[in-house]
């Protein structure tokens, strides 16, 4: 029986050394994770550019109060429908080409905004920047397909919460410019910053080379986008129009009834912009209505604390201005940014659930916390402190929980409909806290201001909502990921897999729609091998990829560079077997079948190198 080696190399053909072969994963990414750090943080400063002024808009735009929301609403309206769109055009063209086509609408929409005080205008410019939240979800397939798994914990953590990150850090620096200029440098600003994201984005983001199968669905996406809509729009204007006036809920029994329609079209479609088949397992299903939880819990203080901080001292608030409100929140978004790491070490050590469960606990000690504390400015710092802690953990769970759950192939797409949830999550939390707020509202010098009353069941909900999300979290499979450090091999003379040291990964890497390695994973008598780990190792024993066979054992990976490599397999209850095998890096597909043995018996490797031709085995 041949031989590999678990020393320096991965064997090939008769024991030989594999010759030697780049790493080429560790080119070009050193600077991947910031610039779309960056870009997430610039299309989440769209959420909260306009809050510091948004009591002045009726004034500024000449209109009346509820039509001045419209401003607000166009943005979250055309965030919540870009999502799942931009993620998967971002799966089928290219998620670098879409990441950019985000950004590049999101600065023609500040122009448009920066130049008009239109109020039509201002909404059509205002929607433009809401559709660069897309950018969120292409940014973390982007980090998938391009960074090696060592690092794709903490950079996806980064990416997911700079929704947060962007949303806090915007508050002061907004307050700061509409407090000493005129108000509409702000979207000056935005459209500088998005300027610069797209040029380091050109400069320093490789292109991915996955691509899902398939057309996208132009009906799907008008279904999704009319459903949401018919969603949104009354949960957001509830409280203006009438919770039971018929135009809300008309709005309300469209929004089922479109949805459900669009339900029907995509399980009958081919190559649905959603795959609801996936995305009713158990794993994605919880964890995206357990994002809607975190988004209730993130707005609430997000709604709160400026206000509570800028209320007159003559009635319970802290008297504050605007930019030292903004102050006093920003360490929520800063809280959100420095967790990440510390996600990345929760998870590899315990999962996503478990940092998922911890985060949704820290932000209920947040709130529970903030109930008696309102009394001071340093006292909404903590509490600031503690609940982006709490958030920064949670989003940073979310992407590695469903990333583990779906095909890489459809990566953009899902993350792009769990960042959805999250806005609906947000939505959810302005309507209800603002209607909270208005029916506990005083009037006191002929103004009509919100309570300390009113503030502290805002709270209550928040809490409320993460009990709800912590008990969702509980039912999620405890899904670890099982990484081979060391290469499975046959030593001399033995005949039996090596001593492989499992090593718990937050998620595996990536698969290949096309190209790479594929095959099989079965038992002896061939019968497919479900959820089996498929190790991919270098010829320097270093792990270069890792997948889970799907329940018929197929799997598919994608090496970083042509060359020779191991492939490994391993389950429970089995023998692990791996194969020496060539990748020509041509797109040709190496067809790799995995045979398990039965646990305690021999386990075989093939005899020779398994490559894309037979003319090119060395």
């Amino acid at each position: 029986m041949p031989e590999t080696t678990t020393d320096q190399h991965a064997g090939g053909a008769a024991g030989q050394p594999l010759p030697e072969v780049a790493e080429p994963r560790e080119r070009r990414t050193g600077a991947v994770v910031p610039v779309l750090a960056f870009a997430g943080i610039t299309v989440a400063v769209m959420q909260t550019l306009l809050v510091p002024v948004i009591k002045d808009l009726p004034a500024l735009l000449d209109t009346a109060p509820a039509d001045a929301t419209w401003v607000m609403t166009a943005t979250l309206l055309a965030g919540a429908v870009s999502t799942p769109i931009m993620g998967r055009l971002g799966d089928l063209f290219g998620k670098r080409r879409m990441l950019l086509a985000s950004l590049a609408v999101m600065v023609i929409g500040s122009i448009v905004c920066g130049f008009t005080d239109d109020l039509v205008i201002m909404i059509v410019g205002r929607a433009l920047q809401g559709f660069a939240m897309g950018a969120i979800p292409l940014g973390i397939g982007i980090m998938r397909d391009e960074l090696p798994p060592e690092r794709l914990g903490s950079a996806m953590a980064l990416m997911s919460s700079s929704i947060g990150v962007g949303g806090g850090l915007a508050l002061p620096a907004a307050a700061l410019v509409a407090q000493n200029a005129d108000w509409h440098a702000l979207f000056f600003g935005a459209a500088g910053l998005g300027a610069l994201s797209m040029l380091l984005t050109v400069a320093y983001v490789p292109e991915s080379s996955v691509r899902a199968e398939g057309t996208f669905d132009w009906l799907g996406a008008i279904g999704l986008s009319a459903g949401l809509v018919c969603l949104l729009l009354p949960i957001t204007k509830g409280s203006d129009w009438g919770w039971t006036s018929g135009t809300t809920l008309g709005l309300f029994g469209l929004a089922v009834a479109v949805l459900l329609a669009w339900g029907v079209l995509e399980l009958r479609s081919s190559a649905p912009l959603v795959d609801l088949r996936t995305t009713a397992r158990r794993e994605v299903l919880l964890t995206n209505l357990a994002s809607i939880m975190v988004g209730v819990a993130f707005y609430a203080i997000s709604l709160v604390l400026p206000q509570l901080l800028q209320l007159p001292a003559s009635v319970g608030g802290l008297g504050q201005s605007m930019v030292v409100a903004g102050l006093c929140v920003a360490p929520l978004g800063l809280t959100m940014m420095f967790t990440a790491p510390v996600y990345a070490r929760i998870s590899a050590q315990h999962g996503p659930k478990v940092s998922l469960m911890l985060g949704m606990l820290i932000i209920g000690i947040g709130y529970g916390g903030g109930l008696g504390m309102m009394g001071a400015a340093w006292q909404t710092i903590v509490v600031s402190v503690v609940v982006g802690a709490g958030i920064g953990l949670a989003y940073s769970s979310l992407p590695a929980l469903i990333i583990g759950a779906v095909d890489p192939s459809e990566t953009g797409a899902a993350n792009g409909l769990n960042t959805l949830m999250r806005s609906i999550g947000t939505s959810v939390s302005s309507a209800v806290i603002g209607m909270v707020l208005a029916h506990t509202s005083v009037r006191t010098g002929g103004v009509t201001v919100p309570t300390l009353h009113g503030f502290r069941i805002s709270f209550l909900i928040a809490a409320g909502a993460v009990a709800a999300g912590l008990l969702l979290a509980f039912f999620l499979p405890s899904r670890r990921a099982t990484v081979v450090k060391k290469s499975l091999a046959v030593r001399p003379g033995e005949g039996e897999a090596g001593d492989a040291e499992p090593v718990r990964e937050p998620m595996p890497t990536l698969v290949a729609g096309s190209g790479g390695f594929r095959g099989r994973v079965l038992d002896a008598d061939g019968t497919p091998v479900a959820r089996a780990n498929v190790t991919l190792i270098d010829r320097r024993g270093k792990q270069a990829g890792l997948t889970t066979a799907d329940a018929d054992g197929r799997y598919a990976l994608l090496p970083p560079s042509s060359g020779p490599f191991v492939v490994a397999g391993s389950a429970t209850g089995h023998a692990p077997q791996a194969r020496p095998a060539v990748y020509a890096g041509d797109g040709v597909p190496v067809e790799v079948d995995l045979v398990l043995g039965p646990l305690g018996s021999p386990a075989a490797t093939a005899a020779a190198p398994v490559t894309a031709s037979a003319d090119s085995v060395p």
